[in-house]
């Protein structure tokens, strides 16, 4: 069975990497680009506060992911101590771009945009007040917006991709949690079909056996061998589907099977088993037998097991039939007595788990089922399986 997979914590693409593995790098290049850059700027100061708050701001990024925001401020903060001080201007704004970068990832995109653009504007105006290299004209702060536009930008587009494999996995761990939530129905029901009928066979054949064994000792040996025989059936039946479970966990390529197997097949040893038990059971099929989906196989012999186990336990004495019809593009089944129709008929408002598991595999196949008391006496089940318009044998369940 398919189990939910672990919680992911949306990391984006920088998160991903171990911290230093940017932090490093970055304060390589503006360690190492500061004295060129400095070159062509005689004016510009270079000392060791400058080699300081050069190496300040890579640090600061090893905050990216838990607080984006404030690797934004504190890098901002000390560009502009950096170009207050006169500092030549060079890599040292590398660690302030990559932050906006972040924010862009990770933090909320009105606040990321907006903080982003103070910053550039903060940067500006000190670097227009403090740089002969560097003048407070239109185009200059057009290119400066330009390149924050394009930075942003393609973080959102980062961040959208990102977004969208977060919802496939998402979509993916639900999907399997659906199936796996599934078959363990399917399992339940077919664990409770298989008891619920054999139990309730040996239930009544050892009442049967207790209360002759003494009068009527022949009777009570066929009671006993009934009992014999449902209980090596039902043993085999829940070995069957124990093998099924151990195949479709330990199976690689999902070959396996992957709910235990029941067909219409199995429908004569069924009746021949009832007859046995007590419950005389005629069979009445009218259209042409066709080979069916699987799902709708195994469904009506369920519909049909269940209904029998309940007419034998709660009907008292009576006979009851089986009628298939088998349709265009669909089989009906139904299964009447003529016992104690209000018996069990409480059961029929979906109340015990045998009429509620039947009602629900027929659903479950877009089909319908009812149950209830027959006006002239008797209880009647009757479902309406869809097959297809061909009849054809690909499993639909």
């Amino acid at each position: 069975m398919t189990s939910a997979g672990p919680q992911r914590t949306s990391q984006g693409p920088l998160g991903g990497l171990p911290p230093f593995a940017l932090v490093i790098p970055v304060a390589f290049v503006q360690v190492i680009g500061t004295y060129p850059a400095s070159i062509p700027q005689e004016h510009a100061q270079l000392n060791a506060l400058t080699y300081v708050l050069v190496l300040a701001g890579p640090p600061m990024l090893l905050l990216r992911r838990s607080r984006p925001l404030l690797t934004l401020y504190v890098t901002v903060a000390i560009t502009v101590l950096y170009a207050a001080l006169r500092f030549p201007i060079g890599p040292v704004f590398l660690s302030a771009v990559i932050a906006a970068f972040n924010a862009g990832l990770h933090a909320p995109r009105l606040v990321a945009w907006v903080s982003s653009a103070v910053s550039l504007g903060t940067v500006t105006v000190v670097l227009s007040m403090t740089s002969q290299y560097y003048d407070l004209e239109l185009s200059g702060i057009g290119f400066g917006v330009a390149w924050l536009a394009l930075i942003l930008g393609l973080a959102e587009i980062i961040k959208a991709r990102h977004d969208r494999a977060e919802q496939a996995v998402r979509a993916l761990e639900e999907q399997g949690r659906r199936l796996a939530s599934e078959e363990r129905l399917k399992i339940a029901r077919e664990v409770h079909d298989v008891l619920a009928h054999h139990v309730s066979l040996i239930n009544v054949q050892s009442g049967v056996a207790l209360h002759l064994i003494d009068e009527q000792p022949e009777q009570a040996r066929q009671a006993l061998s009934a009992i014999k025989q449902s209980s090596k059936e039902v043993l085999v039946e829940l070995r069957n589907i124990l093998g099924v479970l151990k195949d479709a966990n330990g199976d690689a390529d999902g070959s396996a099977p992957r709910q235990p197997v029941a067909s219409l097949d199995q429908l004569d040893r069924l009746l021949e088993r009832m007859r046995e038990a007590g419950l005389p059971v005629s069979l009445e099929v009218t259209g042409e037998h066709r080979q069916l989906p699987s799902g709708v196989d195994a469904a009506a012999l369920r519909i049909v097991q269940e209904s029998l186990t309940n007419t034998y336990r709660h009907a008292g004495p009576t006979q009851a039939t089986v009628r298939l019809g088998y349709l265009p593009g669909e089989l009906s089944v139904e299964v009447l007595d003529n016992g104690r129709g209000g018996a069990h008929a409480i059961s029929a408002e979906g109340t015990g788990s045998g009429l509620t598991g039947m009602r629900q595999r027929a659903e479950a196949l877009g089909g319908t089922l009812t149950a209830g008391p027959r006006p002239g006496g008797g209880f009647l089940v009757a479902a309406t399986l869809p097959t297809g318009s061909t009849g054809g044998i690909e499993d639909e369940s």
